[in-house]
């Protein structure tokens, strides 16, 4: 990536709400963080246009490390709703999402959903998708077990170790 584009980057960063950005070409991985909490003032943008973005260069594989999209406030009403989450007996394990982005329960809309309550998961089985940046990851599950509760809603963001499935061991 041109020092020209990621000058424009951050242009486009400090317009918007966020507060943490990564991006990941290859080798090529770039993290821009803020310290803004609503819109850029005049004195953040100058600030961060004139440091140089924080550049780190890793060689890993890009399966390895998904791209995650920084989480949004979370409002008091929704920081109460993981605890209703919470598995019903201490005996059963949770699927929990490993990255940010939007919940599908199915490769498509006319598809048939990859589990439902009362599937058989094995260690490895895809349980549904995660879209984050336009990229369609395959969840599996680490766990064995029967599904007994779906915590997530179809087509619903859902946050980084976010809980998902809950599932009896067999």
């Amino acid at each position: 990536m041109k020092f020209n584009e990621i000058q424009e980057l951050i242009k486009l960063i400090n317009k918007s709400n966020l507060t943490e950005f990564k991006l990941k070409e290859g080798d090529f991985e770039l993290s821009i963080r803020t310290k803004k909490y609503g819109r850029a003032r005049a004195r953040d943008i100058q600030a961060l246009q004139s440091s140089a973005p924080q550049v780190v260069s890793v060689p890993t594989p890009v399966s390895a490390m998904p791209m995650q999209a920084a989480p949004a406030p979370v409002a008091p009403a929704v920081a109460a709703a993981p605890a209703a989450e919470a598995p019903e007996s201490n005996n059963n394990l949770i699927i929990k999402s490993p990255i940010v982005g939007t919940f599908y329960r199915s490769a498509g809309p006319d598809k048939e959903s990859y589990v439902g309550i009362g599937s058989i998961v094995e260690v490895g089985s895809v349980v549904c998708i995660v879209e984050a940046m336009k990229l369609f990851n395959e969840i599996e599950s680490e766990v064995s077990g029967k599904i007994v509760k779906i915590l997530v809603d179809n087509e619903s963001p859902v946050q980084y170790d976010q809980p998902l499935f809950e599932v009896e061991p067999l």
